[in-house]
Formats: C-alpha cells, sequence, structure tokens
C-alpha cells in the first residue's frame, strides 16, 4: 500500500470516529433532556409541596395556632422536634427499601400518606393531637429527601448534578416564598369558612394539594436507569454506561445486592461519610432559622398577615443564589467546598452584625443574606457528598445519602429551640449559636476541599 492510501486511510479513520463521537454526543444530551423532562419538574413540585407541609406548622403559628392549642414557647418548640426525630429515625431504613424496589411507586405512596396527614392536622383540638400528628409525618416524609438525592445521583454525572440539585432545592426556597403568600392569603379570606380557623384551613389546601400531584408523580416519576420503564432499552444501557465512563456506580439487572447490613458497614468506615456529615449539619441546623422567619420578621414590628408576606423577598433573593451557586458548581466541581466554605462565611458575618445592629431595617437586610447563603450552601453540600459517593456501590450510597441527609437534620432538633419567645425582638442566643455554627462549617469544608478533591471528576 503506498504512503497516499495509508494517510488516505488514517483520515477516514479518524473521521469516522470523529463522527461517531459526534453522534454519540448528539444522543447522550437527547436522554439527558428526556431524563430531565421526566425527573426534573416531577421531583421539583413533589419537594415544593413537601417543604410547604413540613413548615407551615410556621404559618399556622402566626395565625392563631398557638393561641387556639394554648401552647407555650416550649410546646410549639417540642412540636417541631418530634417531625425530626422520627425523620432522622426512619431515614436509612427507608432508602434501603427504595434502592430495592421503584421511586415511581415508594414515593407517590409515602407522599399520599403524609398528604392525608397533613389535612387531619386541620381537625386537632389539642397540643397532643397535634405532637402526635407531626411525628406521623416525620416517619412518612424521611423516605423523601434521602430518596429523592439517592435518584439524581443516579442518573446524572458528576459535573450535571449541581444545577439538578439546585433546582432541587430552589423548590424548598420557592416552597417558602409561595407558602408565605398562600398562608396569608388563606388565613386572611378563609377565615372562619365554615366555621373553621384560617389557620386550620392552611393544613386542609396544602394536604390536599399533596396527594393530588403524588398521584400524577406516580404515572411520571422514572425508577432507575436498569429498571426503568420511561427509557428505551438503548436508553437504559447509554445511561448506565455513561455514568460507569464518571465512576459512578450504577445498578444493573444482573448485579449483586448487598445486604443492609453490609452496606450499612461499609457506609459509616468510611471517613468520607463523616467529614460530609459535619457540614451539613452545621447548614441544617443554621437553617432551622427558616421556621422563624414569620416570627422573626413580626417581631420587627410588622402585623401577623403582613410577615407572612414579608417573608417572600428573603426566599426570592435566595432562589437566585441557590440558581447561580448550582451554576457555577458545576463549572468547578473540584471547587464546591471553597464555593461552600464562602457563603457559610458571608452568612456567619451576617449573623454576627445582627447580634449587635439593633435597626428593624439593617436587621431585615441581613436576615435576607443570611438566608441567601445557608441556601446556596444546601444544594451544593448535597451535590458534593452525591458526587463524593458516586463510586459506591448503589445500597452503599444509598446508605451514606440517607446518613449525610439524616444526622444532618439531627441538628434540627437543638436548632427548634434557638429562637425562643422570651429572646424577642433581639433572639441573641439563636445568632449567636447559628455564626458560630457557620464559623465551625467554614473550617470542615475548608479541609473537605483538600481531601477530597481526587473523588470528584469532573
Amino acid at each position: 500500500m503506498s504512503f497516499d492510501n495509508i494517510k488516505q486511510s488514517d483520515v477516514e479513520f479518524v473521521e469516522e470516529r470523529m463522527s461517531q463521537t459526534m453522534e454519540q454526543d448528539k444522543e447522550e444530551k437527547a436522554l439527558v433532556r428526556k431524563i430531565d423532562l421526566y425527573l426534573l419538574p416531577t421531583i421539583w413540585i413533589m419537594y415544593l409541596l413537601s417543604y410547604m407541609d413540613r413548615t407551615n406548622i410556621g404559618n399556622a403559628k402566626v395565625a392563631g395556632m398557638t393561641k387556639d392549642l394554648g401552647m407555650d414557647s416550649n410546646q410549639y418548640s417540642i412540636s417541631l422536634i418530634v417531625f425530626f426525630i422520627t425523620y432522622v429515625l426512619f431515614e436509612v431504613p427507608s432508602n434501603l427499601i427504595l434502592s430495592r424496589t421503584k421511586p415511581s411507586i415508594f414515593l407517590p405512596a409515602i407522599m399520599v400518606l403524609w398528604g392525608t396527614t397533613t389535612c387531619c392536622m386541620s381537625q386537632v383540638k389539642t397540643y397532643h393531637q397535634l405532637v402526635a400528628l407531626r411525628t406521623i409525618i416525620g416517619v412518612l416524609e424521611a423516605g423523601f429527601a434521602p430518596g429523592v438525592i439517592l435518584i439524581l445521583s443516579s442518573w446524572y454525572k458528576k459535573n450535571e448534578q449541581s444545577k439538578r440539585f439546585a433546582l432541587y432545592i430552589g423548590a424548598a426556597v420557592l416552597s417558602g416564598a409561595f407558602g408565605g403568600i398562600i398562608a396569608g392569603a388563606i388565613t386572611e379570606n378563609l377565615e372562619g369558612a365554615h366555621g373553621l380557623r384560617g389557620w386550620r384551613w392552611l393544613f386542609i389546601v396544602e394536604g390536599a394539594a399533596t396527594v393530588g400531584w403524588a398521584i400524577i408523580a406516580a404515572f411520571i416519576l422514572p425508577d432507575f436507569p436498569a429498571n426503568t420503564k420511561r427509557l428505551t432499552e438503548r436508553e437504559r444501557e447509554l445511561a448506565i454506561s455513561r455514568l460507569e465512563a464518571d465512576n459512578v456506580h450504577s445498578r444493573t439487572e444482573d448485579s449483586a445486592r448487598l445486604t443492609s447490613l453490609q452496606a450499612l458497614k461499609q457506609s459509616v468506615t468510611n471517613w468520607r461519610t463523616w467529614i460530609l456529615i459535619a457540614g451539613y449539619m452545621v447548614i441544617v441546623g443554621s437553617s432551622t432559622l427558616s421556621y422563624f422567619y414569620p416570627t422573626l420578621v413580626e417581631g420587627l414590628g410588622y402585623t401577623s398577615h403582613m410577615a407572612q408576606y414579608m417573608v417572600v423577598p428573603i426566599y426570592a433573593v435566595a432562589f437566585v443564589c441557590v440558581g447561580v451557586t448550582g451554576y457555577f458548581s458545576d463549572k468547578f466541581p473540584h471547587h464546591r467546598g471553597v464555593i461552600i466554605a464562602c457563603w457559610l462565611a458571608v452568612s456567619m458575618i451576617c449573623a454576627v452584625v445582627i447580634c449587635v445592629v439593633y435597626n428593624y431595617t439593617a436587621r431585615y437586610v441581613l436576615l435576607v443574606f443570611m438566608a441567601a447563603g445557608l441556601w446556596s450552601t444546601n444544594g451544593c453540600s448535597l451535590s458534593y457528598a452525591a458526587s463524593t459517593f458516586g463510586s459506591m456501590e448503589q445500597e452503599t450510597r444509598a446508605v451514606s445519602l440517607a446518613l449525610v441527609n439524616a444526622l444532618g437534620n439531627l441538628a434540627q432538633i437543638y436548632g427548634a429551640y434557638l429562637f425562643p419567645s422570651e429572646d424577642a425582638p433581639k433572639y441573641l442566643l439563636g445568632f449567636g449559636v447559628i455564626s458560630g455554627m457557620c464559623a465551625f462549617g467554614v473550617v470542615v469544608y475548608a479541609a473537605a476541599h483538600v481531601l477530597l478533591r481526587k473523588y470528584i471528576q469532573k
């Protein structure tokens, strides 16, 4: 064969490989768009409703629930705490169940149950009844957040995850904003309708919306890449292969399954799990602030109904910051630890200044930026954990992600006591503790940036 023929053959080979690569990239982009279409809007609305059901007790408090039930500040804190106790205890078992079943069945089912229980909260007559129902909701919601984290980490490559987690957390942010608007509208316009107080209608309306969307979600939500019916066989193969190329373990139909004890042992003996748990506990513990937004804003001199609406700008700014953080976190996946540490530093500075500045307007502005920092770190820290655990077996990853979320939410138990009514209007205890937690978080995530970089591949 002549030199010219060899050269022509090489050119044709390169062109063929380039064509195959372009075709595969095009096919992969089409697959990601399809996954996004099925998965993201569905879980976005699910989480929006979930967070509204979880936090509407704060709006109900401002609307007169505690007065009607004869509750004091300590009893209100207990009604918050019982939710998190069962929520924490049942997260790992729930994720182990999810890893062995279908998300399209498991998640909508528990959603119907907690939505129904939320509706039942409208009928409580005593503090003890409220505590009992909040306990049940904690059990039922325990499987949702870690389940969604597991699903997102099972579908997306590491440099695709931060934007998706930002969208997921954005639902919680907007639910706070919409929750304030809806709570203000319901408690004001339905007050006394059919003999029910406005805060009771709040539970009915939001619980019914949750049940309705859960039924719809059962027909849309995809399962895991290997067993979903929403994709063709070729699309399932591509979904698995692209994750394997990114060092993300994805289960196939013939993969050996770890037992629950094996998965638990692998998770708790891995140091990566514990450093990310420590960091997330700081973020979630500080974020209990969100349960007191209406109370804090009301303490700035606004009426009960106006306090509901003045919460909206806090969430609006946070929503923008969450989106921007998610975008840049995927652009620079090796620097997620630094990004989180910087946002925690912003929140820490705001918390410190709030402790020494008592001007209402200044405190409100600082509260806005403090909340933006905390919300922005939330989604980024979850994508950081999901990427770090990507190479683990699916059952081990399920346990590790559930532990991060569960033990992180354990911080909300003591967080519920940070803003007692007797500390109004300065709330020095709460803001002081949050500033200290944020400072610790800066140290943790700066250390994580150094120690975990090799586990995050672009």
